[in-house]
């Protein structure tokens, strides 16, 4: 692969802990979630930050594949909701994609979805590990 592009975060103090990426621009504060035990509050944990960055690849990706397919995506989202889970005694997620496309139709709103599917970063890199649920919302 021709990587084109490199991102660095570093972490520490696990989920009570900080990230920083490397130019400083994300700097954030870590808290375990009250449905894991922890305080919660106002600052976030790795799910949030695992369903921020995939949706917004994902939304790119789709994007990408709606201009190849001259589809009007003004106005949409995607949404991703990420869960953490025990599958026997070790951790996994699970996560659904929801798409609003006020322009296109439920089929055309499928059928993107289903195509960003194969093209996205993050699909591809847990494709056959974690369970992915495409829906509209």
């Amino acid at each position: 692969m021709n990587v084109l592009y490199t991102a660095a975060a570093t972490a520490r103090g696990g989920r009570e802990g900080e990230v920083v990426s490397d130019d400083g621009v994300l700097d954030l504060s870590l808290t375990l979630p009250r449905e894991l035990g922890g305080p919660g509050g106002d600052h976030t944990n790795p799910e949030q930050l695992f369903a921020a960055g995939y949706a917004a690849c994902f939304h790119s990706a789709l994007k990408r594949v709606a201009g190849q397919q001259s589809l009007d995506v003004d106005g949409s989202s995607i949404t991703a909701h990420v869960g953490l889970g025990l599958e026997g005694t070790a951790f996994g997620l699970a996560v659904t994609l929801a798409g609003a496309f006020p322009a296109l139709t439920a089929e055309q709103g499928t059928a993107l979805m289903d195509a960003a599917h194969e093209v996205c970063p993050y699909s591809n890199a847990i494709r056959g590990n974690v369970d992915v649920t495409l829906t509209l919302a």
